[in-house]
């Protein structure tokens, strides 16, 4: 089956990262993407282009990039790049993350068996050294439950997601929620019938370390929170009483002290 990989970079990522995610999707995969999708969202580092020059030098036609003149943000870059995927389903992979080597082919062989519109996967979390984990996102398996889980949670990781691109298209593609971009695509694809599976081991090592406390944390973080579930609500995705524990629970949350999370989030992992 031929797929896209699709991603999007940003100034702010190392090179080493994407070298890697890169190496991930390409060198260690068993099952290599017909076409990697690279948006260059606004102006890169000067080590960023010539690593993707290196990149585009090995992989040829099958390494494609798209250059934004000025950030755009994730949701927009996404969108954009998903316009010039040429096959219907796309897995989506970000720079700094790492796909394990049978990903792509454990993800396909659930298209081939199941009518299935998005297949994601558990996704284990480092820190540093890709080879000790920290932990583990689970989610449940099967559609109902996912559904069932999305009223309080994200219920796909977004890093191993693989999907298809007309059904994506169909809710509108990825649209402003700033910090929620995914789960709001997600929760509009549920509505419109979608069939969701996730697949019951990790596919992806992200990395998860401090600085993702920093950007989930204070007051910023809380406003766009409630923004997005104010917006569930308004699509009847969840009911007043759902919203008003989600609020009282998740935006509490924002202002613990980073020590404090961070357990939250461990035991939330494991």
């Amino acid at each position: 089956m031929n797929f896209s990989v699709l991603m999007s970079i940003y100034h702010k990522e190392k090179v080493d990262y994407f070298n890697r995610a890169m190496q991930s999707i390409w060198s260690d995969q068993r099952v290599k993407p017909t076409e990697i999708i690279l948006v260059q969202d606004g102006r890169l580092t000067d080590e960023l282009y010539v690593s993707i020059k290196q990149w585009r030098n090995q992989l040829g036609t099958t390494f494609q990039t798209i250059a934004l003149k000025d950030n755009v943000g994730l949701g927009d870059a996404l969108n954009i790049g998903l316009e010039s995927c040429t096959n219907e389903l796309v897995a989506r992979m970000d720079t700094d993350d790492i796909s394990l080597p049978d990903r792509f082919e454990k993800q396909l062989a659930v298209f081939c068996k199941s009518d299935i519109d998005i297949c994601s996967s558990w996704i284990s979390e480092f820190d540093i050294n890709e080879k000790d984990i920290l932990s583990y996102r689970k989610l449940p398996e099967f559609n109902a439950e996912i559904f069932h889980f999305s009223k309080k949670r994200n219920p796909i990781n977004h890093p191993a997601v693989m999907f298809k691109k007309t059904v994506v298209k169909n809710v509108g593609g990825y649209k402003k929620m700033m910090g929620f971009e995914d789960y709001y695509l997600w929760a509009r694809m549920l509505l419109n019938g979608a069939n969701f599976y996730n697949i019951q081991e990790p596919l992806v090592n992200m990395r998860a370390g401090y600085g993702q406390l920093q950007r989930r944390s204070g007051a910023k973080y809380a406003v766009n929170e409630f923004k997005f579930q104010r917006e569930l609500l308004r699509l009847d995705f969840i009911n007043i009483f759902e919203f008003i524990i989600n609020i009282i629970i998740r935006l509490t949350i924002r202002f613990f002290p980073k020590k404090i999370v961070k357990k939250i989030y461990k035991i939330l992992r494991n």
